[in-house]
């Protein structure tokens, strides 16, 4: 079916984050400073879950409320790549009045499945939108309003930020996504039209020995019971069943949804070898024909931690000014 070329780029991320688990790899002895590990029950999914939270300097002494950037990962990522790995804690100190916090949402796309299977729940949306930011706002000095919210992530992280972020955007002031897999929900569209049968993913046995030695590695590090592992992170059952369904995910149709003047800030990048970059420019195109505002930069660059590691400082820094700026905080 069309999603399937595309498994050898959102395997990327996977084996990217495999690299770096490898000994004599570059990762910090000890965890980024200001960043903890929070584990809750999320309602929505029925799970004991994790999100890593960076907090800013001086955060125990004082009795501020900062913004929050809630930061999506990739498909077959986990909730520590971003701050442990891509330099994202790095930059949530730099900027200091700032509260990073990067969820889990497994092999998902942060969407509400349309069909479930062996008793599970797979609510991702609501497991973002409500249980984890509620979460964050209840256990944190947050500024828990639009103007002090903002979404992005990569690849299938992109994707999600700008799906959920269009679909509530009375909760998010700026939208970013770096690398991001714009076309998920379009391309499960055309398939449902077309009456294609999603299969389960198929990999080569190449593939499969890498996901194995990935596993070995990074399931110990994710350490969330019953969800460590690449395949019970990845649900059994069904995303959308109807077209109407995927076309309430997909960002090119639910822009329309949302007035000009109720319209988040909208971020988006990607790298030049980058084989999503053409569906970044596609989005891109559909903003400059609606008179839509937008900041958008590419890069030479791929579909790896070597990009995102670079691409990531410039977009949380625009989010962070684009907060700022809502919450009355510059000139």
């Amino acid at each position: 079916m069309k999603l399937l070329p595309l498994l050898p780029l959102l395997l990327t991320p996977l084996l990217a984050a495999h690299a770096l688990a490898q000994p004599g790899a570059p990762i910090p002895p000890s965890l980024p400073e200001g960043l903890e590990t929070i584990e809750f029950f999320s309602p929505a999914v029925e799970r004991t879950m994790k999100y890593d939270i960076v907090l800013p300097p001086g955060y125990e002494e004082g009795d501020e409320r900062y913004p929050v950037l809630y930061l999506l990962h990739g498909y077959m990522q986990n909730y520590t790549v971003w701050g442990r790995n891509l330099g994202a804690a790095f930059y949530a100190r730099n900027l200091q009045d700032l509260i990073l916090v990067m969820p889990d949402g497994g092999n998902t796309w942060f969407v509400n499945y349309a069909q479930s299977s062996e008793g599970k729940k797979d609510n991702w949306e609501d497991h973002l939108i409500q249980d984890v930011i509620a979460h964050v706002d209840d256990n944190f000095r947050t500024e828990a309003r639009r103007e002090g919210r903002a979404i992005a992530g990569l690849s299938m992280g992109g994707f999600a930020a700008f799906s959920l972020g269009l679909r509530h955007p009375e909760m998010f002031i700026s939208l970013g996504s770096t690398s991001g897999a714009l076309g998920y929900a379009r391309e499960r569209s055309a398939a449902i039209e077309e009456g294609l049968v999603v299969m389960p993913t198929v990999r080569t046995p190449e593939q499969q020995a890498e996901v194995d030695r990935a596993d070995a590695v990074i399931s110990s590090i994710i350490n969330i019971p019953g969800f460590s592992r690449q395949d019970e992170r990845t649900p059994t059952g069904v995303d959308f069943v109807t077209l109407e369904q995927a076309q309430a995910y997909d960002p090119f149709q639910i822009l329309f949804n949302v007035p000009k003047s109720q319209l988040p800030h909208i971020y988006i990048d990607s790298g030049t070898d980058d084989g999503l970059v053409t569906v970044a420019r596609e989005f891109m195109g559909l903003l400059l024909m609606n008179d839509v505002p937008f900041d958008f930069m590419q890069s030479r660059g791929r579909h790896n931690s070597e990009y995102w590691r670079r691409s990531v400082g410039h977009m949380m820094t625009m989010q962070f000014e684009v907060m700022q700026r809502a919450l009355g905080n510059r000139p």
